[in-house]
Order: structure tokens, then C-alpha cells, then sequence
């Protein structure tokens, strides 16, 4: 039998010694990926693992209040699931789950859950932390005026594409796959969105994006799609292009069509937006995390640290092994719980009352 050693009790979920340890192999795999070795990659990673446990429990505490809110994501999960299952070619679900397995190093279940949590997250921080941070456009307009010169374009194309592939296929072949392509190309025309026809119907990888591009300029695109498209106002669906490499028939969608010279604020408003928006970002997410924190059953083991610690919460470890028993009589019980009873009533200061939100120590 194998004993999980807690390290981290995060209101009615844990993180164990064995949570950490997967984290630093997650991390040590990634940094060995970006080209780190020997010293320099020891270094790295144990610096990494310093805000590993932070992060844990920032994790933990958004997927708590995402039920708590009983926020659903079952539909952008199967979504997701969906594009994913298409870009790997396997129609099967079982051959697929064991692909996933293959490939993750961990059951189907596991890594949909895992995905599934981290929609959650997603949706909890976009809802309780972003939805809270406004700009004013007065503010947008004035960084625009103070920053110009970080507006001056060049001419560029922004395209998003759809492609059904060739490869492998005989003429019958070819030729289906030039139908499919000019059907999505008419239904794209009639209204239908690029994007989940995308998602729905291409071959390519980065179709779970919804096709999506860097941005071109003059001379980047293969000839024969640059005089397609050069010319072509935003929101232009092209008929398909077939190209060789890979082998397939590609329509493309101008999603911006940026001319020379400095762009117009409305041009740009959603980049500046943007730029003020990050540094703001962070603060806001770790205030609320804070608060999620100050109300959270939170007990740490020593030798382990919270870098996202809220001031003055006491995590300190409670072992239950140490509790001494005590002897006590059916009236001392009646008159602790009566008295418990009382003192729940009682707002105590720093934390918060009975009938506010968040997660009481009590769950």
C-alpha cells in the first residue's frame, strides 16, 4: 500500500509530496525542451519549484470557487475534446483514448479531468478578476497620443485558413476533397461562422484556433496567394487555392487588411486596450487569490512554503496524532456545541461573516 504524504490541505482537497514531485518533472522536461542542461538546468527548475506549491493551491481555490459558483464548461470541454480528436486523424474514441494515454503517460480520464479543471479556471478568473478591470477609452486615447510611433504599420495581412487536405489521395480523392472545400467556401459566403467551420472541417493543426495566422507582409505568402489576397478588404473569403506543400485546397479569410502608416486609434483601440489592461492583470488576479486565501481551511507543513501567503493567515500544520484525547461529560458536550453554536453567529474580525460568499473553513 502506498501512503500519500500531505503537505497541503487547501479547504476540502490536499497537494501531496507526490503533486510536487510530478511539477518538478513537468518542469524539468519543459526547461530540458528549451535546450537547459547540467548546473544551469538545476538552477532553473529549483527556482521554478519555489512558487510550485503557491501555484497549487492558487489552482485549487479557483476550481473551488468555480463550483461554488457552479460554473459549467461540460460544453466548451467536449468542444475541445472534439478539435483535438480531429486534428489527430482518429476517429475511434477508443483508439483515440489510448493515443491520449500514449502519448500524456496518463489515463483518458485524468487528462480530461485535468482539462476540464483548467476551463474552470479560466472561466473563474475571467468572470470574478477581469470582468472587474475597466478602462477608460479617455485613458486608451491618451496612451495612443503618448505612443505613436508604436502604431506606425507596415502593410500587413491577418488571415485565418481552412484547409482539407490532398495528401495520399487519389484523383476521386482530390476531387471530393475539392467539393468539401468549395461547400465550405459557399456556406463561409452565406454567413456562417469562419471560425467553427474551421474547427469542424479542416485538416490542419491549427484548427482548434480557428485557423488562425501571424500577420503577412508584402512578400511573405506564396505567390499565387498573395495575388488573391493582397488586394482584399477585411472580411474577404477567397475560393480555394490549391498549394502543394502540404497537398490540399486552402480558403483563406481576411480577418484585417492593415495599410501602410500610422493606424488609426479605432484601428488599434483593442492593442492598447491590451497594453493596459496586463499590468493590471496580475495585481488584481493575486488580490483576489489573497481573499480566496483569508477565507480558505488552509494548513501547510513545515518545511513547505506559500509564496502567495495572505498577511496574518495562520496555516500553521495541525497534526492530528498530536491531539492529546480529553474526557468530557454529556452536559460539557451539550454546553461546547451550544456555545460553538453561539460564537458562529459572531462575526470573528479579519474573517468573514456566515452569510458571505466564499469558501468557510467550515467546508
Amino acid at each position: 500500500m502506498v501512503v500519500e504524504e500531505i503537505v497541503c490541505k487547501v479547504n476540502s482537497s490536499i497537494v501531496t509530496r507526490t503533486d510536487l514531485e510530478k511539477d518538478r518533472l513537468d518542469a524539468e522536461s519543459e526547461f530540458r525542451r528549451q535546450g537547459l542542461t547540467g548546473r544551469s538546468l538545476q538552477e532553473t527548475v529549483d527556482l521554478a519549484m519555489k512558487g510550485a506549491l503557491r501555484q497549487r493551491i492558487d489552482r485549487l481555490l479557483l476550481i473551488q470557487k468555480g463550483k461554488e459558483l457552479d460554473i459549467k464548461v461540460d460544453n466548451e470541454l467536449a468542444k475541445q475534446l472534439a478539435n483535438i480528436q480531429r486534428s489527430t486523424g482518429i476517429a475511434d474514441p477508443e483508439k483515440f483514448q489510448a493515443f491520449v494515454k500514449e502519448q500524456r503517460g496518463e489515463p483518458f480520464e485524468d487528462y480530461k479531468n485535468e482539462m476540464k479543471e483548467s476551463l474552470l479556471v479560466q472561466k473563474v478568473v475571467r468572470q470574478e478578476v477581469q470582468s472587474n478591470i475597466k478602462i477608460k477609452r479617455e485613458e486608451q486615447e491618451k496612451y495612443y497620443e503618448e505612443h505613436k510611433d508604436a502604431y506606425q504599420r507596415q502593410e500587413r495581412l491577418f488571415l485565418s485558413n481552412l484547409y482539407v487536405s490532398t495528401v495520399g489521395k487519389d484523383a476521386a480523392g482530390v476531387a471530393a476533397a475539392e467539393r468539401k472545400a468549395k461547400d465550405l467556401t459557399a456556406r463561409a459566403r452565406r454567413g456562417e461562422k469562419f471560425g467553427d467551420l474551421v474547427q469542424t472541417s479542416s485538416d490542419d493543426a491549427n484548427a482548434p484556433t480557428g485557423g488562425e495566422m501571424p500577420p503577412f507582409e508584402k512578400g511573405m505568402l506564396a505567390k499565387e496567394v498573395e495575388d488573391a489576397l493582397w488586394t482584399k478588404d477585411k472580411g474577404y473569403i477567397s475560393d480555394p487555392i490549391k498549394l502543394k506543400e502540404p497537398a490540399g485546397f486552402y480558403v483563406f479569410k481576411v480577418e484585417d487588411h492593415q495599410k501602410a502608416g500610422l493606424a488609426q486609434f479605432e484601428e488599434v483601440q483593442n492593442e492598447v486596450e491590451d497594453k493596459l489592461f496586463q499590468p493590471r492583470m496580475e495585481p488584481a488576479l493575486r488580490l483576489y487569490l489573497t481573499k480566496l486565501r483569508a477565507e480558505a481551511y488552509l494548513q501547510i507543513k513545515p518545511g513547505y512554503e506559500d509564496l502567495g501567503a495572505a498577511p496574518g493567515k495562520n496555516t500553521a500544520w495541525q497534526d492530528p496524532a498530536q491531539l492529546k484525547p480529553e474526557t468530557v461529560t454529556k452536559e460539557e458536550v451539550a454546553a461546547q456545541t451550544h456555545r460553538r453554536k453561539l460564537l458562529w453567529l459572531i462575526p470573528i474580525p479579519g474573517t468573514s461573516a456566515p452569510n458571505s460568499t466564499g469558501t468557510s473553513s467550515s467546508h
